[in-house]
């Protein structure tokens, strides 16, 4: 658990966290927890662990991508205007 800054206390529910998600994902969730004799919120958790990686994979590989564009359109714009003169 976190720390208060001030006091240096534990804070009590600073683990915790609130997520609406869609009745289709909640049944999704539900059903697997059922599948594997798991608690929702045990699958919730996997879910996150797993998630978690390949969503900094992919806003990795977003900006990458971004960035490149960006490059290789500067590129081409310079490779245009050497051609008009």
């Amino acid at each position: 658990m976190a720390n208060n800054p001030t006091t240096g206390a534990k804070v009590r529910g600073d683990h915790c966290l609130n997520v609406f998600v869609s009745y289709e994902l909640k049944e999704k969730l539900k059903a697997l927890a059922k599948k594997y004799d798991r608690t929702t919120s045990d699958m919730v958790r996997a879910v996150l662990r797993i998630g978690i990686p390949m969503m900094e994979g992919l806003s990795q590989a977003e900006e990458i991508m971004v960035r490149e564009y960006i490059s290789l359109f500067r590129k081409l714009r310079q490779v245009k205007s050497l051609k008009e003169i």
